[in-house]
């Protein structure tokens, strides 16, 4: 996924500033695609000037007043032919797997501490996933859009469940290894 994609949708969803967006993205576009504040606002001036969305007319234009903006047809035209095309998946690149492996060679010194950490991370995650489907995502909630956007949100809630699971092994793992494995 871009950058441009993820604001195109965010857009088609619901016309917005430049600030609503960086909220949006914190709030929930965020969790599986993350931008800072100033790649949001370089990016909505691109897609601006190559004509793929507008700034919203306003009745008094005002020196300093946030600008909303919303898709054009063609900026919808590419989000469809980018979500029409086939894309094969990425590798998974994590720093924690990485750590691990050079940890089986030089020490452990850390690990332990790093892999309950990151425990603690992926189950607040979890629960802030959950939260999020008990709330928007009860009963009558099953348009097609609905059904979709819940579709990610399993992603996530899997992922965490995935990642929980697995750091609890690799603890358990940790707990078994002699004394001297450093």
């Amino acid at each position: 996924m871009s950058l441009p994609h993820a604001i195109l949708t965010a857009l088609l969803e619901k016309p917005s500033s430049g600030l609503e967006l960086t909220r949006r993205f914190d709030r929930s576009i965020g969790y599986f695609w993350s931008a800072t504040h100033q790649q949001i606002y370089r990016e909505l001036g691109r897609l601006e000037s190559d004509g793929l969305i507008r700034a919203l007319p306003t009745e008094h234009p005002a020196r300093g007043q946030k600008k909303s903006y919303e898709v054009l047809p063609a900026g919808r035209a590419e989000l469809a032919r980018w979500t029409a095309a086939s894309q094969d998946p990425k590798p998974a690149r994590d720093a924690l797997l990485l750590r691990l492996r050079a940890a089986a060679v030089v020490g452990t010194d850390g690990i332990e501490a790093d892999l309950r950490h990151h425990l603690a991370l992926h189950e607040r995650q979890l629960a802030e996933y959950q939260e999020i489907e008990r709330r928007d995502f009860g009963p009558g909630r099953d348009s097609a859009q609905d059904r979709i956007q819940h579709l990610v949100l399993r992603a996530g809630i899997d992922l965490e469940t995935f990642w929980i699971g697995w750091l609890t092994h690799a603890l358990g793992e940790f707990g078994e290894l002699p004394a001297d494995h450093d």
